[in-house]
């Protein structure tokens, strides 16, 4: 399909009829949203004048940071704590684990690891047993993030022969190597164990549409019970666990291939050095190169109704538009030649199997934001590998066109690790500053990057990762800087600060102080792990900020591959950042010396 044949109709050949891609994510009866609540949204005034207009808060005072704590969760916090740091346990964890089963006997095992990692990491079993745990936090000021963590216990050869069946279409099965797809967006054998390397993030393998359905089941779960038992709380989702991967890759390089087209066709007319959202397309001449490539007719009526942001000019986000009019999944995957200045379908063949399977996906993406607005509940949608992301950073940015318009209900989360993490981040606030819908979102560091570069390296294309640890930092607060100044100028912007780093902790608040953001605000959230850094936590829900712990929970026998990962974990972190165990030990002997040493939190 030619440039030629198809700049004669709207936008590319992209259908000017029928449903359009928006479409095709939410259902045809769009549900109504019910308005933000006023007395939620109104700031109290006198809790205002209590902080005088300026936060501060020391993260040293065990007395507070751990007064939810009772002092056999100290103890068992100071001895998991130590176990993380030791390398033959945490690298022999699995044949430790294995041969503690055989020793104690299964009733005996689950005991022990209540009373140790799973007590400290995992909420409970279900969604009844993680209610005094969920409470208990909340009453001192800390929500919930509920987080199923259960994973299939699959060998390695296992995960990689799924990985392959699922991530590969038909045509490629049939005719290996005819397409020509790019490396980084291709299965390969070598990475098909996407849990390798990973220490922070579940995954999911899959494998087959009655298996995603499950999934979304206990999705659906996860959200009533956060309903249920945290004010204001949220659930953690993973597009991977909802759909056949192959449409997350093929749609990742469609939208790769898109923007590098733009950012060639920038090039040409000397923009190529700016920033994303600074390159802007003169139509003129863009009309003179795409001739030049063999197209025929008027570009202008790409833009047509309004897409213009303004006359004359296209940046990245009108470009982005061509994508949203196609009738068909499948008339998606079609990526522009900058050789040719041709649209080719990126694989010779879709079958009707495959349309309805990507279809599903959607659909059911569109149920679970549905009952988290039914239920009052946030949508956390999970970051991905890269080769993934682009699709399900697309994917959220739609679900926020429908379900975020008065209030932020879906979440998306930007890996600050990523070179290209601001271009990310400002594109989108920027699209949601046009179209008036409440941007939110979770920054975190990272949770693939040893993955990500050795695939990077072993097959053979530009390391996504910021070059060292630094680099990552000064990303991270680059991008929050840029949300929080978006929050002084429109207050329906929300971030959640997903950091154990004190640093970035304190680099909020300064900047909160300097923008006169406040916590009552409940613009700015932070967010850690359970069984993590509750001297960070809870001083700063004490200081009257939205704080939410990440919640997993599970049977004990299925969710020990998140627990080997929290050791793993662990390890890296209590030996970078020795301040928790100083401070647990700094309280434990405050209440020896006081006479606290029974202390029990008041209900």
């Amino acid at each position: 399909m030619s440039l030629r044949k198809t700049l004669t109709l709207p936008c590319f050949g992209l259908a000017a009829r029928g449903r359009s891609f928006r479409s095709l994510v939410t259902s045809t009866h769009r549900y109504h949203q019910t308005k933000t609540n006023t007395q939620e949204e109104s700031v109290n005034s006198s809790e205002h004048e209590s902080f005088n207009n300026s936060i501060s808060i020391d993260f040293e005072l065990t007395r507070e940071a751990y007064k939810s704590k009772d002092t056999l969760e100290l103890l068992r916090s100071l001895v998991v704590f130590k176990l993380c740091s030791y390398d033959i346990l945490v690298e022999k964890n699995k044949e430790i684990i294995d041969l503690s089963r055989k020793l104690l006997g299964q009733k005996m095992f689950e005991q022990f690891m209540k009373m140790t990692f799973y007590g400290q990491f995992v909420a409970g079993e279900d969604h009844q047993s993680i209610r005094p745990v969920v409470q208990k936090n909340q009453a001192y000021g800390v929500g919930a993030v509920l987080d199923y963590s259960v994973e299939e216990d699959l060998s390695q050869e296992e995960a990689e022969r799924k990985e392959m069946e699922s991530c590969m279409s038909t045509s490629e099965k049939e005719s290996p190597g005819v397409d020509h797809r790019e490396k980084k967006f291709t299965a390969h054998r070598r990475f098909g164990d996407r849990r390798e390397g990973v220490t922070s993030a579940r995954t999911y393998f899959y494998a087959d549409e009655a298996k995603c359905d499950q999934h979304m089941e206990t999705f659906l779960n996860c959200i009533k019970a956060s309903g249920g038992s945290s004010e204001d709380g949220f659930s953690a989702i993973k597009m991977t666990a909802l759909g056949r991967p192959q449409f997350l890759l093929q749609f990742s390089e469609v939208l790769v291939k898109w923007r590098r087209f733009f950012s060639f066709l920038a090039s040409k007319q000397g923009k190529d050095s700016m920033e994303v959202l600074e390159q802007k397309l003169d139509l003129e001449k863009l009309q003179t190169c795409l001739t030049r490539l063999g197209a025929e007719g008027n570009i202008q009526s790409c833009f047509s109704d309004g897409r213009l942001h303004s006359s004359g000019i296209v940046d990245m986000l009108d470009w982005n538009r061509l994508m949203d009019e196609r009738m068909k999944i499948s008339d998606l995957l079609v990526v522009p030649n900058l050789q040719t200045g041709q649209l080719e379908p990126l694989l010779s063949r879709f079958t009707e199997e495959e349309e309805r399977q990507m279809k599903r996906m959607l659909q059911r993406l569109d149920v679970l934001a549905k009952h988290a607005v039914e239920n009052g509940v946030r949508l956390m949608v999970d970051a991905e590998q890269t080769y993934f992301q682009p699709a399900i950073s697309r994917l959220t940015v739609e679900m926020k066109r429908s379900f975020n318009r008065d209030k932020a209900v879906v979440f998306n989360t930007y890996q600050c690790y990523l070179k290209e993490a601001f271009d990310n981040v400002s594109m989108d606030v920027e699209l949601s500053r046009r179209e008036g819908w409440c941007f939110a979102a979770k920054l975190v560091r990272g949770a693939y990057m040893y993955q990500e570069r050795s695939r990077a390296a072993e097959i053979g294309y530009e390391d996504p990762i910021n070059p060292d640890y630094e680099s990552t930092n000064r990303m991270y607060h680059r991008c929050l800087d840029y949300v929080l100044e978006e929050i002084q100028r429109n207050k329906k912007v929300n971030v959640m600060v997903a950091s154990h780093n004190l640093d970035t902790v304190k680099h909020t608040l300064r900047r909160m102080n300097e923008m006169g953001l406040q916590p009552t605000d409940k613009k700015v959230c932070f967010g850690q792990l359970l069984g993590m850094c509750d001297q960070i936590s809870f001083p700063l829900a004490q200081a009257g900020f939205p704080v939410y712990k990440y919640v997993p929970y599970g049977p004990v026998n299925e969710v020990i591959p998140y627990l080997s990962r929290r050791a793993q974990e662990n390890r890296g972190f209590m030996k970078g950042v020795q301040m928790e165990r100083e401070l647990l030990w700094k309280e434990l002997m405050r209440r020896l010396s006081s006479g606290q040493i029974l202390y029990t939190p008041p209900v």
